[in-house]
């Protein structure tokens, strides 16, 4: 008698895991996949709940929260996050910051690394380049802004290219299709098939801090919320900082 009423404990327990369990709709830049994936694994052994995440650019985030499509969690730029919950796309007070990253360059596994300790160095790596490819993201933006600011925007438009959303600078270095690839450092750091040369230097480098956000509506703000606990988490801080990224401050 005690053990079937310990069996059918055991079974309403399960059944109500079950039940709990849910899934997240989850929209992302790319630069914060790696450590996601580390992260989000045990959370979802823990709670039942699975991630569906889509990878995708800034800009494309922007253009999917901004025609109303539904997710459950978003991480891009903080500033992206604070222009959603102004226009009334997501949930006040539901920003959490995750992490910052720095903007990374790299060339085709075993090609010769050009020098890029100084700002004039990184300017004439663009120049010498035969084709420079930067992401769609937060830091494709910045090197936009770098060929204006270095004076060669004119010059770089027929030797520049911008990767299509969710696609690696990785995968053009790596092809043939460009020599110097510009990125965040956390989405060259672990790729195959190029050599990471290192972080742009301080006089003009330019950190992207990651947040995240709940979309209005959402069918699962609760578990969205405990996914964004453990993403920002001080236990999560080696996991970030191994993937190129710094935890932001809390």
């Amino acid at each position: 008698m005690k053990a079937r009423f310990i069996a059918a404990a055991v079974c309403g327990l399960l059944m109500t895991h079950v039940a709990q369990a849910a899934e997240i709709k989850l929209l992302a830049a790319g630069a914060i996949k790696e450590i996601f994936l580390e992260l989000a694994a045990p959370f979802e052994g823990s709670t039942g709940n699975k991630v569906v995440a889509t990878w995708t650019s800034s800009a494309d985030i922007k253009k999917r929260i901004g025609a109303g499509e539904a997710f459950d969690l978003v991480i891009v730029g903080a500033p992206d996050v604070d222009a959603f919950i102004k226009d009334g796309k997501m949930v006040p007070g539901s920003r959490i910051d995750i992490a910052g990253s720095g903007v990374g360059v790299a060339v085709k596994a075993g090609a010769a690394k050009p020098d890029i300790g100084t700002s004039e160095a990184v300017k004439n790596a663009m120049l010498s380049a035969r084709m420079v490819a930067y992401s769609a993201g937060a830091s494709g933006v910045y090197v936009q802004r770098l060929f204006e600011r270095f004076g060669i925007a004119e010059q770089m438009k027929s030797k520049s290219k911008q990767t299509a959303p969710g696609v690696r600078v990785a995968q053009y270095l790596a092809n043939g299709e460009a020599d110097l690839g510009f990125q965040q450092v956390s989405e060259l750091v672990h790729e195959t098939g190029i050599d990471y040369i290192g972080p742009l230097p301080a006089d003009i480098q330019n950190i992207t801090n990651y947040s995240s956000g709940i979309p209005v509506g959402s069918n699962a703000s609760e578990p969205a919320k405990a996914l964004q606990a453990v993403l920002s988490a001080p236990a999560a801080a080696p996991v970030i900082r191994k993937n190129g990224m710094e935890p932001s401050r809390r």
